[in-house]
């Protein structure tokens, strides 16, 4: 199990309980809760690559929710989402910028030594470790996928 994120969102959890801030708390145990169930279901403790990844996915979640709320009209339901956003956002390290994410992409193609698209999945394995949790891993593919096209 990570010491790092783990730890910290689980004393987070105490923090809020203390703070009597029932949102707070109902969001970090949606968390801790997700990490519990990914931990179970697969038999593993999770690593730091792997939380990023579980928080992304809650990230990328809550974000097509909002939208479909905000759609809908439901502002309360929506304004729940962006809450549990914001303090997701919060554990996540900071986004990677669109010349950041083009030089990483470059560097992976040479390293992994790609020439065509049956290459895509090495470099998208070699990119993942760094990338996962700071860009939309679809962009990102999409890059590579452009970049190896031609």
């Amino acid at each position: 199990m990570s010491d790092s994120l783990h730890q910290r969102i689980s004393a987070d959890v105490k923090t809020a309980m203390k703070a009597r801030d029932k949102d707070r708390v109902a969001a970090l145990r949606l968390v801790m809760a997700e990490f519990k169930r990914v931990e179970v279901d697969e038999r593993i403790d999770l690593d730091e690559t792997r939380i990023l990844a579980i928080l992304d996915k809650m990230l990328k979640q809550r974000k097509d929710s909002l939208q479909q709320y905000r759609d809908a009209g439901r502002d309360d339901l929506a304004d729940k989402e962006a809450y549990e956003i914001a303090v997701i956002e919060e554990y996540l390290p900071a986004p990677l910028s669109d010349n950041e994410i083009t030089r990483m992409v470059s560097e992976a193609i040479s390293e992994a030594g790609a020439s065509g698209m049956q290459d895509m999945g090495k470099v998208m394995a070699l990119l993942k470790p760094f990338i996962q949790g700071r860009a939309d891993m679809g962009a990102v593919s999409a890059m590579v996928k452009s970049q190896l096209a031609g």
